[in-house]
């Protein structure tokens, strides 16, 4: 097995293009975001670090400032290396004028820019625990040069911007700068090969543009504050540098970066053993087993409050949500072999039951949860029961097997939202006016884009899933299933769902939605749904004419008349797209499921070739939120949990199926 780093180079031309983006990620929910080439371009862009992990999160930092300074002070040649948009294409710096290309190995990017024969490289990364970014700098010359280290900063909430100059002050300390707003930044240089002389702060305002936003119609400039803080002089050729900018919390809680090379050594080597552990565990020894299995890492993060391992769903903007932590889960634990933060993310979840629901989305204030969702706690069900197959952990089946049992019990009596079982037919119904409650959950000024009450047909595959949960788990613990007739009842009523075809939802009196999304592929690659060869045979051949797209499932079949082809422009409008038309990548993988339960390998596997090539085009080495409907333009976050989770599970599931068609052994 190849145990060197996965590295993805990029040449000048490609490393400058904007929409390709790079993500650091503390295990704290705080991030440092950025275009490979290092300008920023949305609010999220710079060190955001949070105040009670994982929200309350702030930006501090939106970029270094980087100025190089090359020969004698009569006679020198000076740049700089940093690069701001001020307008769409107009910059402040030179930074990408000079930029010779960059790389990313195990995700970790490194960039190199060449100036008058002076080479500079630069690698960033976030020490675990941190609330910190570090930039590690090493200069080549072969005369005496000049590095100027300094930044453009902010302190604000991450969601906002600063429409006026930010009120900050700059104490200076040698080697280390506290920058003070209503939250302070600890900023410190490390030069053991060169000089350093602090320089006397002097801030001066820079206005910012940030194109990403402008394009989903949001505020889309800002004020920082800049200043260079220290001169690094280096003699004849070069050597190393690095400036480490953290956010300093109210508990001061974070992890200290005394030695910057150190702790990055120590990144890469856990980023390495992230890689081979997913290639181990899922038996797929390839880059892309490696590089989702790095990805993974992002979005497992430590919650305080509760305390407990939860997911954050998407960065830069979403928090940590109960329904995409679940059907996530798969992906990011099992098939990476990281068992004991599966075990973890469930405890959180479960101990965060309310009336037999779990939470939707904690708030982002740290301050309690919505539980406005039918399908968080029955996803919830289905992922204990993977992880249970998946290691083996009896004792944590029995101490959760009464949680399942009470949640079960919730639904069948009633509980918020309309949710209960429907005692004529056993099947689940949801839903009250102006409350979304299925994924398709957009709320638009009190217009429900989607509402889908009654009973959506992936809700019933996951009642039919978590009653059927309750079942295996008790045989296993060697006692008697007390959901089984309930079960059986349910399936046999399943077949309302099948009317010369599959409906997506079916109303509280039974009136039928015959709209074509993927949901009925989500119900169908359930292990519970009771159905015929025949019509999965003829729902996949109408999912693939009408919903296939390169990069998942359309949302709503283009044949439909409210079928929405644009994802872009104010919220509003997105919005509106959302799941009217938008292509969704993670309901691909249940696509793949029904491809390979008829043995359709080679379909499956090109089902998936789109979205594999995609972990290069935009969050690099990750999966988008979303994509435009006719455009398949990226869209939404361009780094999503269960878009991540759900392609290295479909990936895991073809590379397995090729592999037994092969002939070949691969382990389970």
């Amino acid at each position: 097995m190849n145990r060197a780093p996965v590295t993805f180079p990029f040449g000048s031309l490609t490393a400058r293009q904007a929409d390709l983006e790079v993500l650091l990620t503390d295990g704290l929910g705080g991030f440092a975001l950025s275009s490979l080439a290092g300008v920023p371009t949305r609010c999220y862009s710079g060190l955001v670090a949070s105040q009670q992990p994982p929200v309350q999160r702030r930006t501090h930092l939106v970029s270094p400032l980087e100025e190089l300074h090359v020969g004698s002070p009569g006679g020198a040649r000076e740049t700089t290396l940093h690069a701001l948009e001020l307008a769409l294409d107009e910059f402040e710096g030179e930074g990408l004028r000079h930029l010779t290309g960059a790389s990313l190995s195990d995700l970790l990017p490194e960039r190199e820019q060449l100036f008058a024969g002076v080479r500079v490289r630069r690698r960033a990364f976030m020490p675990r625990g941190s609330g910190a970014v570090a930039f590690l700098y090493e200069v080549y010359s072969r005369e005496p040069v000049t590095l100027r280290l300094g930044g453009f900063f902010v302190d604000r909430d991450m969601h906002a911007v600063h429409e006026r100059v930010p009120e900050l002050s700059f104490h200076a300390s040698g080697a280390e700068v506290t920058v003070q707003g209503q939250n302070q930044t600890r900023v410190q240089v490390h030069a053991p090969d060169a000089q350093v002389t602090p320089l006397a702060p002097r801030p001066v305002p820079q206005r910012v543009h940030y194109r990403h936003d402008r394009a989903r119609g949001e505020p889309d400039f800002e004020y920082t504050l800049g200043s260079p803080l220290w001169a690094l002089h280096f003699p004849a050729g070069g050597g190393r540098a690095a400036l480490v900018v953290q956010a300093v919390t109210p508990d001061a809680a974070q992890v200290p970066v005394p030695d910057p090379w150190a702790a990055f050594d120590e990144e890469a080597a856990r980023r390495r053993e992230l890689a081979v552990r997913a290639q181990v565990t899922t038996g797929v020894h390839d880059d892309l087993v490696a590089t989702l299995g790095v990805a993974a890492d992002a979005y497992l993060v430590r919650r305080t409050q509760p305390q407990g391992v939860t997911v954050i769903a998407g960065y830069p903007w979403f928090a940590d949500w109960g329904r995409d932590s679940m059907i996530a889960l798969t992906g990011l634990t099992l098939l990476t072999g990281r068992h004991a933060e599966a075990r973890d993310l469930l405890g959180t979840f479960l101990r965060s039951l309310h009336r037999g629901l779990t939470p939707n989305n904690f708030h982002d204030d740290g301050q309690g949860a919505g539980y406005n969702t039918v399908d968080g706690a029955l996803w919830l069900a289905v992922a204990l029961e993977r992880y249970v197959t998946a290691s083996g952990d009896a004792a944590f089946a029995r101490e959760a097997l009464p949680q399942l049992r009470d949640l079960l019990d919730w639904h069948v009596r009633g509980t918020d939202h309309g949710i209960r079982m429907d005692p004529a037919d056993g099947l689940l119904l949801a839903g009250e006016p102006g409350v979304q409650l299925t994924w398709m959950d957009v709320k638009i000024e009190g217009w429900v884009v989607t509402p889908r009450h009654g009973k959506p047909i992936e809700v019933q595959g996951l009642w039919l899933a978590a009653l059927g949960a309750e079942s295996r788990l008790s045989a296993a613990l060697g006692e008697e299933a007390r959901f089984a007739a309930t079960l059986a009842r349910a399936q046999a009523s399943f077949a309302a769902f099948w009317q010369d075809g599959y409906v997506d939802a079916l109303s509280a009196d039974g009136t039928p939605d015959r709209s074509v999304r993927p949901n009925v592929a989500i119900a169908l690659a359930l292990p519970d749904t009771p159905t015929h060869p025949d019509l999965v045979a003829a729902t996949t051949a109408q999912l693939e004419a009408e919903l296939l797209s390169p990069v998942g499932l359309h949302t709503l079949s283009p044949l439909d008349d409210r079928y929405r082809g644009n994802y872009g422009g104010a919220q509003v409008q997105r919005d509106a797209a959302y799941h009217q038309g938008t292509v969704w990548p993670w309901p691909l993988t249940a696509f793949v499921e029904l491809l390979l339960a008829q043995d359709e390998v080679g379909r499956a596997r090109a089902a998936l070739r789109g979205l594999s090539g995609h972990v290069l085009e935009a969050g690099l080495g990750h999966v988008s939120e979303v994509f435009a409907g006719d455009s398949l333009r990226p869209g939404g976050c361009p780094f999503q949990a269960w878009s991540v989770a759900e392609l290295l599970r479909a990936h895991v599931l073809v590379s397995r199926a090729e592999a037994q068609a092969a002939g070949t052994q691969s382990p389970a």
